[in-house]
């Protein structure tokens, strides 16, 4: 019974996780749209906004281009180039120069050299080796009935969890400038930035789930690799 339950909690945890996933995801979509609804009074979109925003912190290197898709929003350190999603680029609301605002604290952590960042870019090939990898070494291992592979699995599944460790701070980090930025610049009103700030913090619970997801995950994979020995 006691080895039972112990096989099963690693399941129900990851159940749970991935159902907390899809509220968080859904919080931030209700969020977007709530506050995409309110327009600044000075009628500032997510384009104006983060030019505002690179041009007071000096930067000129940063094309800012719009992207399909929906909360697509990105910052490309390799090409310099501040992706923006058609809800955040040319309308005024809220959310878009909130979700705007974020990614240029991305440009400016780059422009800075913020160490987390710079190390984030370097974990982009271990994550990616990792996401394929593990998982064939996994089933691999279990085929073949190796534990050996299934725990070089999880070795290499670490790789997620530590750029997700080193994500998460990042993302706090350009959340935290980009409500400065927000309010040294009076993009927003004092009223208008609360409902940016939750449009932010909304975001960033993602980024903490999916550590935690990572982490229950890794886990499970140590367990089974236990199991199989």
């Amino acid at each position: 019974m006691y080895m039972y339950s112990r096989f099963d909690i690693y399941y129900l945890l990851t159940l749970v996780m991935f159902v907390v996933s899809l509220i968080c995801s859904g919080v931030v979509k209700s969020r977007f749209a709530r506050y995409a609804k309110d327009r600044p009074r000075n009628g500032m979109t997510g384009a104006m906004a983060a030019e505002r925003i690179l041009r007071a912190n000096g930067i000129s290197d940063v094309q800012i281009a719009p992207v399909g898709g929906a909360l697509s929003d990105n910052y490309d350190p390799t090409r310099k180039v501040l992706n923006l999603s058609q809800a955040v680029y040319g309308d005024s609301s809220v959310s878009a120069v909130a979700v705007a605002a974020h990614e240029c604290g991305h440009a400016i952590q780059h422009a800075q050299a913020y160490p987390l960042l710079m190390l984030r870019k370097a974990l982009v090939p271990v994550c990616n080796i990792g996401s394929i990898g593990s998982y064939i070494a996994i089933l691999a291992g279990l085929f073949l009935q190796m534990s050996g592979l299934i725990v070089f699995g999880a070795l290499l599944f670490s790789g997620i969890v530590l750029f997700n460790l080193v994500t998460l701070p990042v993302e706090v980090d350009a959340s935290r400038r980009a409500l400065a930025e927000v309010e040294r610049l009076n993009l927003l009103t004092e009223e208008e930035l609360r409902g940016g700030r939750k449009v932010l913090t909304a975001a960033g619970m993602t980024y903490f789930i999916s550590l935690v997801a990572s982490i229950v995950q890794l886990l499970r994979l140590l367990n089974l690799a236990n199991r199989r020995r």
